[in-house]
């Protein structure tokens, strides 16, 4: 579903992604570990185009992400080309993201109604369908402000399901919220990973990266360090910069 080769990525001076390599299979989970500043979340966004990569290639499904090929060279997409790739793919952020002056209704329906041309009725349907399979059915009418925390993330997971997305991207989706609120965004995360989405997950809860990732990803100074069996990586890690980070957060 995902294959990067040779990623890499700068800001400035700085380069934050150095020729990352790895593959997802469709069906899935995959969690990136590592400390604040390792290019977890910028390689998340560049999985979407959000992030222009500065070298390598990144393919969805099959198709170039944000390039097209024409001989021997990759050409960015035009923004709106990029957008029509992006809709295929769910990103759910830290911060929630969500639209304050609509419901929580509102919020999910409203991108399949204007970039998908679903109808409203049908629209309507699936958003509240989702609100319940999140555990939100008598939120419907509900403003952000009016939602917990936690609540307002299981939304915002709502709405890009919303779009049927042929893989779903999570950066840090718990980091924002009160420790008491995590454990119901992941419990809706956990029941996602189970129905076969394909999942990309920034994370620092390695409970759910042990219980299920299908395999671990741990980068820090823009390389992927350690890989493999989240059990293994989590139990047993073989760099010292695994271990030494492990033994700060386990």
């Amino acid at each position: 579903m995902v294959h990067a080769d040779r990623v890499s990525k700068s800001f400035g001076s700085n380069r934050v992604l150095k020729s990352i390599s790895l593959t997802v299979k469709r069906g899935e989970v995959l969690c990136l570990v590592g400390p604040s500043g390792s290019g977890k979340s910028t390689f998340l966004r560049c999985i979407n185009h959000l992030e222009r990569v500065d070298a390598g290639r990144l393919t969805v499904d099959g198709v170039l992400v944000g390039y097209e090929e024409r001989g021997d060279k990759l050409y960015e997409l035009h923004p709106k080309e990029a957008a029509r790739q992006r809709r295929d793919i769910g990103m759910v952020f830290q911060r929630f993201n969500l639209f304050p002056h609509m419901t929580a209704l509102e919020n999910i329906v409203e991108a399949p109604i204007r970039v998908k041309g679903v109808k409203k009725a049908d629209a309507v349907a699936r958003a509240r369908e989702l609100l319940a399979r999140v555990g939100l059915a008598e939120k419907a009418d509900a403003y952000p402000a009016h939602l917990s925390g936690g609540q307002q993330q299981r939304v915002a997971i709502a709405r890009a399901l919303a779009m049927d997305p042929k893989l779903m991207l999570f950066d840090e989706p718990t980091s924002a919220l009160d420790p008491e609120l995590v454990g119901e965004v992941l419990d809706v995360m956990k029941t996602l990973a189970e129905s076969g989405m394909t999942m990309i997950v920034v994370t620092h809860e390695m409970g759910f990266a042990r219980e299920v990732a299908d395999s671990l990803v741990f980068m820090d100074g823009g390389v992927v360090v350690e890989s493999g069996d989240p059990v293994e990586v989590l139990g047993n890690p073989q760099h010292k910069r695994t271990q030494a980070f492990l033994s700060k957060v386990l």
